[in-house]
């Protein structure tokens, strides 16, 4: 990897922490204000994920166009778009577990670096269903 693909990483990475951060997703308190449907609920996550959303719609749109991203990387998008029984497993899976700690993979990494011990134990025990999921599936067994 060139040194201008890893500094675009290292900005997009900044980019995406800081963005978790502002938009309060970094919070497990508030993620779970705004799961909880039953409750107090607390929707202004939704303006979040709405904006994420109408900018991730037109990037996608032409990132399906292109065969090479702006730094010339191979474009890396997936093969399928089947929803099979693994999908709908994996993101019940993703869901409750979002659900119960109100942290999902880029919060728990924020929260990683600010030394919380939430964090810690989420990406502990996301580093363990990780590699449980590479012995189900034989990743890594040579």
């Amino acid at each position: 990897m060139n040194f201008l693909r890893m500094l675009a990483a290292l900005v997009a990475g900044l980019l995406f922490g800081l963005g978790l951060i502002v938009s309060g997703m970094a919070d497990p308190a508030k993620v779970l204000g705004f799961l909880d449907l039953a409750g107090h609920w607390d929707p202004s996550l939704a303006l979040v994920m709405a904006g994420a959303i109408a900018i991730g719609m037109p990037a996608f749109t032409l990132a399906r166009r292109r065969s090479r991203a702006w730094l010339d990387a191979p474009m890396q998008l997936p093969a399928t778009r089947t929803i099979d029984r693994r999908l709908v497993l994996g993101s019940l899976l993703f869901g409750v577990g979002w659900g119960i700690a109100g942290i999902c993979p880029g919060p728990a990494l924020v929260l990683l670096g600010m030394a919380s011990g939430k964090g810690l134990i989420f990406v502990l025990a996301m580093l363990a269903g990780m590699l449980l999921f590479g012995r189900i599936e034989g990743f890594g067994a040579k």
